[in-house]
């Protein structure tokens, strides 16, 4: 049993890496400068990488480096350069968002182990079998899923040699992981490029129950569930905290550690958790792996609750006895970095020392003499020296040559010439090879992987783009079904993510709706994914466009043609090839976070459809919580089934930095979180006339500030005499307000 878990815990610095692996860490994530998401924690240089592999492996430690953002179009050729050096590494894995950069990971740096981080937000089958087929050999799962549903995964990931990740300490988000566009909306900092700058934290406006801070949760603690993870098959528990100090980390994990070696060795689980609340903390809940979501799970400040905490354990009274508990607290966190400091104090990243000899005498092999911590190299070239009177070997010459021999590992100390004879000459490419045996020596005898040149993926032929874009409208009511009369109009239908309570109307409305094409959400669990299954076998629709990579894996296999939605966050042409080539998707909807100049760099494969939204409310964030206790109040202290099928609420909250978003829950949906004005991009169809095959026009009817002058018949017409260029954009904007483009200005 002690094998059975991995404790993979945060390293958002170098002290924080140190702090981990001292405190007993089975493996740390980290990041580099860049292509992380936590552009907030210090994160490594590549320079000090190979030093914190090589610390972290003495200790037994691994260490996965994060490249868990989506990657735009222009870093591609920057990404590939950071991979042929890492793959020369002794990295243990990489932790990846972007359905591009799988795909240049399958085909390009197998070599690579590789994990789908969080931000895939994973909780299906067919989740785990698109990820399978992207080679990843773990997955880290959706924070909101509770135990069975964990362990349904998990089971059915050792069924296909992929393993289960889950966060057992630290902040919990609101919002599900890579759905969450708050940030981006608002100041163009995505969640989904590590740079979120938290709204969810933010004080709003005092709502009707009182709440100051209505969308902040309690952190995450799994502490007193060893054994429940254990029976569901977990393998790698990790704790979340990448910009958290290292007496944080060096707390937690060591906490985590002895939690973990009690229970494995004697089956004892330890109560104490008094340590985990002397660091930082928003207090903890376990409801979401309970599958108890209650209104419990919310606190109302942001800020570290530590005090607060021991102040309740002390009974105190008064604010003498509160200050007492704030010094004592301060003194122990005081003691606790002093003590990371001192066992952190004697642990080495630094380069290794390379003392190099070179002996070079007439008629004899030039020799090159490697003194390492770990024993003498000794290498020579294949033919003898000669005298000569010109292009000898001088010691300004073999200086040079020598130094180029450090790598990411070593650094040269010291260079011996004493018995390099003067006059001497053997060909240039001799010594060129010699420093390629150094490389693979100093490389632990392993050969260097050659570097690998990218090119970007087949353009589709000019001719192709000729087609004039098709107007597409997506509905959520049959009242809105008539819109399928209007001419070159298709028509999506939104599919609830309680699909297995509505299946059996769904599956006539369709039956009866031939030309209805079904719109698969983001979010499917447990028996809502199996229903999403059992829909698509029995209406056995020619085309679907899904949010849920799993729903596409399944229409992948039976044959149907599918569409990768807006939520699947494509922003790149890697990603568009990978979609096509992998798993035969015929098209995609490009994300909207991106701007013009980011989207002009984009090609589509062969045979292959460009779609883009141009108007709908935008989502800013969808949750498994309840966002109406702590803003109108609900009657029902937790969120269950009914509530996902029945609940019909919308509300508003207002941000003291200004920002209003509507609070909306529709029957059959998850509650999210809108900004108050639609989405209204026109620039966009001049910006790339012959990219987008079509654009899409969301009537859904969500309540945000956004008011329409048109019935949806009329409107659909004046986009389609937009598309046609038969209407200046300012005949739309006002029929339709307020609207915002933000997205499409700042970009990522």
């Amino acid at each position: 049993m002690s094998d059975q878990f991995e404790l993979l815990a945060p390293g958002g610095d170098l002290e924080s890496i140190k702090a981990a692996i001292v405190a007993g860490a089975d493996a740390v994530y980290c990041g580099l400068d860049n292509f992380n998401a936590r552009n907030r924690a210090t994160n490594l240089t590549f320079e000090n990488l190979s030093g914190v592999v090589r610390l972290a492996h003495q200790h037994q430690c691994k260490i996965f480096l994060t490249l868990n953002v989506i990657i735009l179009e222009s870093e591609v050729p920057a990404l590939v350069r950071l991979l042929n050096k890492l793959v020369n590494t002794d990295i243990d894995g990489v932790i990846v968002q972007d359905i591009g950069l799988f795909s240049i990971l399958k085909k390009h740096f197998p070599t690579l182990d590789v994990h789908a981080s969080t931000q895939l937000n994973t909780h299906n089958e067919g989740q785990i079998l698109f990820l399978k087929q992207l080679t990843a050999s773990r997955v880290n799962l959706s924070r909101e899923l509770n135990i069975d549903e964990i362990k349904h995964l998990a089971q059915f990931g050792h069924q296909h040699d992929v393993l289960m990740e889950v966060f057992v300490h630290g902040s919990y988000c609101i919002g599900f992981s890579g759905l969450c566009y708050i940030s981006s909306v608002r100041n163009g900092s995505s969640g989904n490029r590590g740079r979120c700058s938290q709204p969810c934290r933010e004080q709003y406006q005092t709502t009707e129950t009182g709440k100051d801070y209505p969308l902040n949760l309690k952190d995450n603690s799994a502490f007193s569930d060893m054994a429940a993870l254990a029976d569901a098959g977990v393998y790698s528990l990790k704790v979340e905290g990448r910009i958290k100090k290292s007496h944080y980390v060096y707390t937690v994990v060591d906490t985590w550690r002895q939690q973990i070696d009690s229970f494995c060795s004697k089956g004892e689980m330890l109560t104490d958790t008094s340590r985990l609340y002397t660091v930082f903390n928003r207090d903890f809940s376990n409801a979401f792996l309970k599958g108890d979501i209650n209104k419990s799970m919310f606190i109302d400040n942001p800020r570290d609750h530590a005090a607060t905490h021991f102040s309740n354990i002390y009974s105190c009274t008064s604010m003498d006895e509160v200050k007492a508990v704030k010094k004592k607290l301060y003194d122990t966190k005081t003691d606790i970095i002093q003590q990371v400091e001192r066992v952190t104090k004697d642990l080495c990243v630094e380069k290794l020392a390379l003392d190099i000899k070179v002996i070079a005498a007439e008629s004899q092999p030039l020799q090159v003499e490697l003194k390492t911590p770990h024993g003498l190299i000794q290498l020579q070239s294949e033919s003898d020296l000669v005298s000569s009177e010109k292009f000898t070997l001088d010691e300004e010459g073999v200086t040079k040559w020598v130094n180029s021999f450090a790598n990411v590992d070593y650094q040269v100390n010291h260079i011996d010439l004493s018995a390099l004879a003067s006059g001497l000459y053997i060909p240039y490419k001799e010594q060129t090879v010699i420093k390629e045996k150094v490389a693979v020596a100093l490389n632990g005898n392993k050969p260097l992987i050659a570097p690998v040149e990218l090119s970007k993926p087949g353009m589709e032929a000019a001719s192709e783009y000729n087609q004039p874009p098709q107007l597409h409208t997506l509905i959520s009511s049959v009242e809105d079904l008539e819109l399928q009369s209007k001419p070159n109009t298709s028509v999506y239908y939104q599919l609830p993510e309680a699909l297995a309570c509505d299946l059996d109307r769904l599956v006539d409305l369709f039956e009866r709706n031939d030309q209805l094409i079904p719109w698969f959400p983001a979010i499917l669990i447990g028996e809502n994914y199996d229903a999403a299954l059992t829909f698509l076998e029995q209406v056995q629709p020619s085309r679907i466009v899904t949010n849920n990579s799993g729903v596409g894996y399944a229409a992948y296999q039976r044959g149907i043609d599918w569409v990768a939605g807006p939520q699947m966050n494509i922003i790149n042409s890697y990603s568009l090839a990978c979609l096509k080539d992998e798993f035969n998707c015929v098209g995609a909807f490009i994300s909207n976070e991106i701007n013009k100049k980011q989207i002009k760099p984009l090609v589509k494969p062969d045979n292959f459809e460009l779609f883009y939204s141009i108007y709908h409310p935008i989502t800013l964030l969808t949750s498994r919580q309840c966002l109406f206790h702590q803003t109108v109040g609900c009657k029902k202290k937790r969120f269950d089934d009914k509530c996902l099928r029945k609940c019909d609420k919308s509300a508003s909250i207002l941000s003291l930095k200004h920002a209003s978003y509507v609070v909306d829950k529709q029957r059959g949906a998850h509650n999210s979180l809108y900004s108050q004005e639609n989405y209204l991009n026109l620039e966009v169809i001049k910006d790339h006339s012959g990219l987008f095959d079509g654009y899409m026009v969301d009537l859904r009817d969500i309540k945000t500030h956004t008011q329409m002058a048109l019935e949806k018949p009329a409107l659909l017409e004046a986009f389609r005499e937009q598309l046609k260029g038969d209407a200046a954009p300012s005949a739309l904007h006002t029929k339709i307000a307020p609207t915002t483009m933000a997205q499409y200005k700042k970009g990522l």
